[in-house]
Order: C-alpha cells, then structure tokens, then sequence
C-alpha cells in the first residue's frame, strides 16, 4: 500500500510540476483526511482544524514547485499542518479559547493507553453531581494543557487524543522518538502536578 501510495504520489506532483493543476486535486484527496486529524488533535475544533487544512494546502501550492523531495510530501505536509495549528492555538488562546479533549494520563508498560488513567471531559448522560465533579476536571485538564509550553502540549495532544505511534509523532514534529518520550513524561509531570495543586487529584495520583 506505501509503495502504491508514493508511485501515485509522484505521478501527481510531476504532471503538477509540468502545468497541470488538476493533479494538485489528487494529492489533497491522498492527504487532507490526515491532515484534518492531526489538525483537530490540537485544536478541538472542527471548523479551525478545517481552515487549517485548507491554509496548509494553499501554502502547498504556492510553494510546491520548489519542493526538494528531503523529506517526504506527506512529512512536508504535516509539519506545514503543525505549524500553522500552533499559530492558530496561541491566536485562540490569547483570545480566551481553549481546548475540549479527553486525555490518557499515562501509558502502560508497553507503551499502550490503559483505561484506568484516563480523565475524561463531561459525559453529559451523567447525574448532575457527577456532571459538576466532571466538569471541573474536564475544565483543570483543559487548563493545564492550555498552559504547558507548546512543544509538550503538541506532543500530549498528538499521542493521547490522535493516538500516534512514538515514531509518528517524531516524524510530524521533527524530532527524535527519545525527545517525544521525554516530552510525554514531562508533560504529564507537568500535568500531574497542577491537578494536585487544584485538589482533583491526590498526591498518589488518584481522583478526589
């Protein structure tokens, strides 16, 4: 199916190359479905993942011509998708926007999400006690992800709503698997520790 996948591709980007703009058609077919979820894992927004995508295939092809192949198209792609979903978060976040995800608190041995961690945003099927208690955690998660610096929050994001492979998110982030790793800890440290301070969740890690 890779093989499949780049013979197609590079069939379009040299009729592209060669005048014919239609082929451009055919590579947002081959990626904005891809491109939509990685951009709607760190935004949380439906219509700013899709304005996303659509800024990240403008700027494709504007500047496909000159695309040198060092890595590849759909790399190119997403890393274009990352950045511009990282402006458009710290726009939504200056203007008091934030994000509305469910999150996994840690993986387990095997690197696996594992059910019993996770913190969920409100399941509004609940009692109405249940809905309050959920609420202020679905809000302090929120809270603290909007607050962790944008290469952990990308990384948390990217693994626990998207739920990438390490190896994935180190090729749409432009970085090694070691530092998505490290970035993962320190992020759920980060995130641990500002759930304690508010009293959701005990120093043992619990939920109150």
């Amino acid at each position: 199916m890779e093989l499949e996948q780049k013979t197609r591709e590079d069939a379009l980007l040299k009729a592209f190359r060669s005048g014919d703009d239609t082929a451009f058609d055919g590579l947002i077919e081959m990626y904005s479905a891809k491109l939509y979820k990685v951009a709607y894992a760190l935004l949380g927004s439906r219509q700013d993942a899709e304005e996303v995508v659509q800024d990240t295939f403008l700027r494709a092809y504007r500047a496909l011509q000159a695309f040198r192949g060092e890595s590849s198209l759909e790399t190119w792609l997403h890393r274009i998708t990352v950045n511009l979903a990282r402006n458009k978060y710290q726009w939504n976040h200056r203007r008091g926007g934030g994000l509305n995800v469910s999150l996994t608190m840690g993986d387990d041995a095997d690197g696996e999400s594992g059910p019993e961690n996770e913190q969920d945003v409100p399941d509004r099927r609940m009692e109405p006690d249940l809905v309050l208690e959920h609420d202020e955690i679905g809000t302090n998660i929120m809270k603290a992800l909007n607050n962790l610096p944008d290469n952990l929050r990308e990384t948390m994001l990217l693994r626990h709503v998207n739920d990438m492979p390490y190896e994935q998110i180190a090729e749409k982030l432009d970085c090694k698997v070691g530092t998505v790793k490290s970035r993962l800890s320190r992020g759920r440290e980060m995130l641990r520790d500002y759930l304690v301070s508010v009293g959701i969740l005990s120093s043992a890690g619990g939920i109150h």
